[in-house]
């Protein structure tokens, strides 16, 4: 007899498994990960951030650490309860930090040694984030929030207990934040000799309604001080309300310190502009670009403006390959990016000039991120499918890779990891896709075993080799699963076209190109074609929905999370209409209807559901509003479908907090024993 849910998820308690010699959902919250870096003036030694958690806590906490460029120990420079950011070094050799140890955000500064450390500012208690110093440490810029709207109370002020928003306009909420009454400014101070800030922060945007950087994700990426100082640029979407809603157009704004004058470097470009990066000189600024108006997924072109000339280019025009955290050269003839390719994240450089892209690394890794350190050499964040984040040396000439760091060497030392296959599987049109299949750490072929089909969200985000803490496949496989997990039609990294198809198509190639890497990994013997699932979020889990009336009779379990349902309904429930507007291809009042209301859209296709389902969503989830989740579950529950529900009140579209991801997991893993795999292990 089955064991009830409850007592299932007793057998997994918060301390379960720190021996295992596989991976678990308590032991990758033990895992430390890596955060931001930065490299000092002489290029000798790089400042990062790990942050720890502790379940029992339910938080973590981020410190600092230093290791040389060249190679060797690893140094602990902070450890406080509270969290370290935003790292800089400054001219000096010193390092400075955001922390909340005094109780507010302030800046801090601390010797390379550990020693003189000291809090350097008084900053009023709104708050503050993304502090930059200039290079030659004359001035700091950060961002702060600005009140410009009205709350209910300043309408209201005789009923302060009302608890209500008063709404006329859209953006009105933005991800997983209410966005009504308060922006983001970017803000400018003097720093004197002692490198404290002097005086009071100027609002370089007095006055105007909007953000910056763009809410609710971007952050110091998107600013930028020239070499000299009295220079800054910024990203903003310099719109409001339904023109925001139903926009990408950002710009990168110069803003002078001595004149206090604005300039729009990117105006006449309708797409996203975002992360400018001034030249060494000063003479240029870099930045990403999009050309397409309302296509959040555009290839990533790279701007170059040139201060003498006023002229910019698209310096990658006529590429394909798409472009992520630029940097210049010392001598300002190469930038340097990351991009996607083939399911992997590689560094690849141009002549800042324009020519041709030269791909500088290779192999079955990510390097998500980089900083230069002298002529040829960088130091990386890399990640494998099987490994969490490290830093890595690169020499930018051989592609060599030299470990600077293993921050979870002890965690992970008795962990086995399964084996990740790199295929290609033939799709219905005749083109060649990617799939990575990961395999049980104890993988016999002469077994049969249950198998999963993930289905990628984004639409438009790649299966690269990241090591992710939730949707992670080595911690998939471990529990006894086979995991296949294609880079079908509208993922990045191989071309343009393979890209952008998805748009407007979202039910048809891309869920062909799903059925076509489980058809064809299911043709190896050690598939269990009886015990096969579908799980998948945000679009992966619309793709679950669509295929739960579609499937025809492959799978014998469903999980989604996040997932559109009703494409009717949500068009106009989410916050960035543009992205609907693009996606979709229409609005569903538009006649006649789209073929995305009709042929694609999974709520009509209920009568056809025959199999469980795990619906999960988070009440904050404003991407994807939670009604789609309840929808989704009513339906099933109404049709007499097993099904469960897995609600979060308090968690947006991802689930953050440490011991909601476990319950996460738990309730993830409870449901697909119970409905994969034999009686006499869910009983287990």
């Amino acid at each position: 007899m089955r064991k009830p849910f409850l007592a299932a998820l007793a057998l997994l308690p918060l301390a379960a498994a720190a021996q295992s010699s596989v991976l678990t959902p308590e032991k990758l919250w033990q895992l430390g990960r890596l955060g931001e870096m930065q490299v000092s003036p002489d290029q000798k030694t790089v400042a990062f951030t790990v942050t720890r958690y502790s379940l029992g806590d339910n938080k973590g906490s981020a410190d600092i650490y230093l290791v040389p460029v060249a190679g060797g120990p690893v140094k602990q420079l902070t450890n406080t309860p509270t969290s370290e950011n935003t790292l800089n070094w400054r001219p000096d050799g010193k390092l400075t930090f955001l922390s909340s140890e005094g109780g507010t955000d302030q800046l801090y500064v601390i010797n390379p040694d550990g020693s003189g450390k000291q809090q350097l500012s008084q900053f009023p208690e709104e708050g503050l984030s993304n502090l930059k110093y200039a290079p030659k440490g004359n001035f700091i810029l950060y961002t702060q929030d600005v009140k410009t709207g009205k709350e209910v109370k300043d309408w209201f002020p005789d009923l302060p207990k009302a608890d209500a928003r008063i709404i006329d306009d859209l953006n009105y909420r933005h991800w997983n934040v209410w966005d009504d009454y308060k922006v983001s400014h970017v803000f400018f101070q003097p720093v004197g000799a002692d490198g404290k800030p002097t005086g009071y922060g100027k609002d370089a945007m007095t006055g105007e309604k909007f953000d910056a950087p763009l809410p609710p994700l971007a952050g110091s990426e998107q600013l930028a001080f020239a070499p000299d100082g009295y220079s800054l640029a910024y990203t903003s979407r310099k719109l409001t309300g339904k023109a925001e809603a139903e926009s990408t157009n950002s710009d990168i704004y110069l803003y002078s310190i001595r004149d206090g004058k604005t300039e729009n470097l990117s105006q006449g470009l309708e797409g996203y502009d975002v992360e400018p990066i001034f030249s060494p000189d000063g003479s240029k600024v870099a930045w990403l670009s999009m050309a397409t108006p309302g296509f959040e997924a555009d290839r990533n072109g790279i701007v170059v403006y040139d201060f003498k000339t006023k002229q910019r280019a698209d310096i990658t025009k006529g590429s394909e390959q798409t472009a992520t955290n630029i940097r210049w050269s010392a001598d300002g003839k190469t930038i340097y990016f990351v991009g996607v390719v083939q399911g992997t994240d590689q560094l690849f450089s141009v002549p800042s000039k324009g020519g041709k892209i030269k791909q500088l690394t290779q192999g079955a890794q990510n390097y998500n991120s980089f900083e230069l350190v002298g002529k040829d050499q960088a130091v990386a964040n890399k990640t494998t499918i099987s490994s969490p984040a490290d830093l890595v040396r690169l020499d930018l000439k051989t592609g060599k890779e030299t470990a600077l760091t293993s921050l979870n060497q002890e965690q992970l030392a008795s962990v086995t990891m399964g084996k990740v296959e790199n295929r290609r599987v033939t799709t219905t049109d005749g083109k060649q896709m990617q799939v990575y299949v990961i395999y049980p750490p104890d993988f016999d072929p002469a077994k049969k075993y249950p198998t999963l089909l993930y289905c990628q969200g984004g639409p438009q985000s790649p299966i690269t080799q990241s090591f992710s803490y939730r949707w992670n496949f080595q911690l998939m496989a471990a529990n006894g699963y086979i995991i296949v997990a294609p880079n079908r039609r509208g993922l990045p990294g191989f071309g343009t076209e393979w890209n952008n198809s998805i748009s407007g198509d979202w039910g048809g190639q891309p869920i062909r190109d799903y059925l076509s890497a489980i058809d064809d990994v299911s043709k190896e013997p050690f598939v269990d074609k009886d015990r096969r699932g579908c799980v998948g979020a945000s679009y992966g889990g619309f793709s679950v929905y669509y295929l739960a009336g579609h499937h025809e009779g492959r799978f014998k379990t469903f999980i989604a999370h996040a997932g559109l349902f009703d494409l009717t309904s949500w068009y106009p429930s989410t916050e960035e209409m543009f992205f609907a507007k693009h996606d979709i291809g229409a609005a569903p009042w538009e006649m006649p209807l789209h073929k995305s209301y009709t042929e694609f859209n999974p709520q009509q296709f209920v009568g056809k559901w025959d199999t469980p389902i795990l619906v999960i969503h988070g009440g904050k989830d404003f991407r994807v509003p939670e009604g789609q989740g309840m929808e989704a579950f009513g339906s099933a529950q109404l049709r007499g479908i097993p099904s469960r529900f897995l609600y979060f009140p308090n968690e947006g579209h991802w689930i953050q907090k440490p011991q909601n991801a476990v319950l996460w997991q738990r309730v993830f893993f409870e449901w697909l024993g119970r409905t994969l795999k034999p009686e006499t292990q869910a009983a287990k």
